[in-house]
């Protein structure tokens, strides 16, 4: 299905989803969204390349093994869930945030780098799903 329309088309709709996930990885701490919406949007803008240019285009553009970004997401998770215990006296999983809010992004805080983390799973357990299966096909 590698149509001019499509092509084209997807050229100008990868960065423009990439940067809607961003948002929505962001928008998720005061209202609905996060990580994981965050990261399945993500991974539908790769694969939506994938479908148009290729998919050996589309891993040039990501320039590393989806499989990477695993444990790379569960290392950023489980350190944001342990920041309480190791920098303060407070219990596992307990919200740390800094004291001044960035204009753009923010309060930054553990959950953030937590919905960070599982972002990263998201986009690396799909797109090796799916890129697997395109593979064997």
């Amino acid at each position: 299905m590698k149509t001019i329309i499509l092509k084209s088309a997807s050229s100008y709709l990868l960065p423009v989803l990439l940067l809607f996930s961003v948002f929505i990885l962001l928008r998720g701490h005061y209202l609905p969204g996060g990580g994981f919406v965050g990261g399945l949007v993500a991974a539908i803008a790769f694969v939506l390349d994938a479908f148009s240019n290729g998919l050996d285009k589309t891993k040039s553009v990501l320039k590393i093994h989806p499989g990477f970004l695993m444990p790379l997401g569960l290392l950023i998770a489980f350190l944001s869930g342990v920041s309480p215990i190791i920098f303060s006296d407070l219990p596992l999983m307990t919200g740390l945030w800094v004291e001044n809010p960035i204009p753009v992004i923010g309060a930054i805080g553990s959950a953030l780098f937590f919905d960070l983390g599982v972002y990263l799973v998201v986009i690396g357990a799909s797109l090796t799903i799916i890129f697997t299966i395109s593979e064997s096909a």
